[in-house]
Order: C-alpha cells, then structure tokens, then sequence
C-alpha cells in the first residue's frame, strides 16, 4: 500500500481544524462529573484509561507499531510517581512529571529495539520488556512493595488547595484536566507533518524511506512520546489511587488498553477516548449483570464488534455526533 501523500500546508490547516463533534465530546465530559458526582470515582477510571489508550493509538494507529507491552509504561509512570510521593515530594504535578520523564527515558531505550525485525518480533520485544519490568518489581519487593503493592502513598493537595477525598471529585477533575491537556499535545502532533509522516510510514516503512521520511528517528520519537503519556497515565492512577501495585506491569493492562482501540477504533485519537468510555461501562454493567461470566459476555461483544468491522461504527458514530451538533444549532433558528 503507498504511503498517504503529505499535505500541502492550506491543507494542513485546513485539515487541523477543531470539529463541531470534538467540542461535544469534551463538553459531555465534563457534564458527566456535575450531573453524576457520585460516579466521579468511574470517571476517573475512565479519563485515566482514555489518556492510555491514547498514548498507544500514536504507537499503533499513527506509526503502526504493534505492541503486547505497553504496560511497562503505564506501570513505570505509576512506580516513579508513588515513589517520588512517599520518599520526596508529595505535589502532584511534580510526580507527574517524574512519571511522564521515567517512561519517557524508557521509552527512548526501548525503541531501538523496536526498530529491529519484523512485526512479530515487535510484539515479542515489547512483551519482554513489561514481563522484565514484572519481575523485576516483583523481585526488589523492598522497594515496590512486591505482591502486596507499595503502600504509604500520600499525596498533598493540588495546587496547594485542593486536597484529594475519597469522593473522587478532585481526583476525576485532576485527571480530566490532564486528559484534556496531554489530548491536545496529541492531537497538535496527529494533525502536524510529523503526524502525516507517521501515516506514510504506517502504511509502506519502505517506500517512506524512499522520498526522504527518516523512518527510524520518527519511530523513536512517537515511541518515546507514547511512553511519556502512558507514564501519565499511569502517574495518574498512582496518585489518584495512593497505591501502586504489580498489576499495573501485567500483561492484563496491555490487553485491556488494545481491547478499547478495538472498540473504538484507531487512528484518530477519539478511538481511546470512546473506547474507553465503552469498555468501562460494558465491565460495569456485565459484572453487576452476571459476576462470573462477564468477561465470555465482553469477548462476545468484541467478536461481533469484529465482524461487523470496527471502522463502520467509528463512522457511524461520527455521523450521529455531527448530525446532534446541526440539530443542537438549528434549533434557535427555528424558534426565531
């Protein structure tokens, strides 16, 4: 397949532009907290796993990089911010940002590994790394706190004010911001030439090369910042939690962010933030329903959602959004 042709920059404006549907997605999000409050706990979960899935939609949906181990990421980031919260400072956005530099450095030392064999040998390494990771902070249990997690966590206000409770308001609030914010930094790198570039090299690496893409620094590059948004999100569920503990290196977190691109979609960023919203409230709403079974009743809807091809929803679900929007604006009009 030919890479897709790089826009001219009119296009690229043009193409970068906010859409009506974007606005209703993030306005939707932040309604959710004030008309349900008391599930600020779920949408916590949610914005934290939306910024995961994310992060790995530039890997896999913009540069076409398979990964079974992103999870070493989101588990850094959790790992180096609880740890800088217990042993040094307990703001925040500095352990934040210690998450996000930790997977970013892993990231970096990784994807020169990535950049070796095949798409089989990708998802091989990638696996290594987040199973290494595993035992590795399963073994120095005196540092993580091994099998029972690494408690003794606390973390200060944010902004020096706002203190975290356990309804969750500050937390979901702290993690949509964060998901807003890193979405941007996202989004401003999907709609750039090195966005489009990625494109190319997703689609034919080799004929990329060939009209003067450096295929191997642009790998390395969307890696390196996918891993620093997994660490993120991962800094995010450490301090919104106050635990860290070994699943989040588990090979079942890697799965779960690949099971929400496949709900919704890839290679336009709002897969992650959909597909997350789907995939929680399906595990909500399946386990109440039927407690034992509801990952054969997930797997069933996955495989359904397969056969009918996951592009085809994403559409639809596009189209619906856009017709709310021409609604939502033509009803003044008529009323006048």
């Amino acid at each position: 397949m030919p890479p897709a042709p790089l826009p001219h920059g009119g296009e690229l404006a043009r193409t970068s532009h906010w859409k009506p549907y974007e606005a209703v997605v993030w306005v939707v999000a932040a309604l959710a907290l004030l008309v349900f409050p008391q599930q600020a706990a779920l949408w916590n979960e949610i914005a934290i796993l939306a910024l995961f899935a994310v992060s790995l939609d530039l890997v896999l949906g913009y540069a076409g990089i398979l990964t079974l181990g992103h999870a070493a990421f989101f588990g850094t980031g959790c790992y180096a911010a609880a740890l800088f919260a217990k042993y040094a400072l307990h703001d925040p956005l500095a352990g934040l940002a210690v998450g996000m530099l930790a997977a970013a450095v892993l990231g970096f030392v990784t994807s020169f590994l990535v950049l070796r064999g095949s798409e089989l040998t990708r998802l091989m390494v990638t696996l290594g790394v987040a199973s290494i990771l595993y035992e590795l902070a399963n073994r120095f249990e005196g540092i993580t706190g091994g099998a029972d997690g690494l408690q003794g966590v606390v973390m200060g206000p944010l902004l020096g004010r706002f203190a975290f409770g356990l309804d969750a308001k500050v937390a979901c609030l702290y993690s949509l911001c964060v998901l807003f914010l890193l979405f941007l930094v996202a989004r401003r790198v999907a709609h750039s030439p090195f966005g489009y570039s990625l494109k190319a090299i997703r689609d034919n690496p080799t004929r990329a090369a060939a009209i003067g893409i450096d295929v191997n620094r642009r790998i390395v590059a969307v890696y390196t910042l996918g891993a620093a948004l997994a660490g993120a999100a991962g800094a995010l569920l450490a301090q919104t939690t106050a635990f860290a503990s070994l699943d989040v290196l588990g090979f079942d977190r890697s799965a779960d962010v690949m099971l929400v691109l496949v709900l919704g979609g890839t290679g336009y960023l709002y897969g992650g933030v959909l597909g997350a919203v789907l995939f929680r409230v399906l595990q909500d709403a399946l386990s109440a329903w039927t407690p034992q079974y509801w990952q054969f009743w997930l797997g069933l809807v996955l495989v359904v959602i397969v056969l009918i091809g996951h592009e085809r929803i994403v559409r639809r679900w596009q189209a619906l959004l856009r017709r709310l929007v021409r609604d939502r604006a033509a009803a003044p009009m008529e009323r006048r």
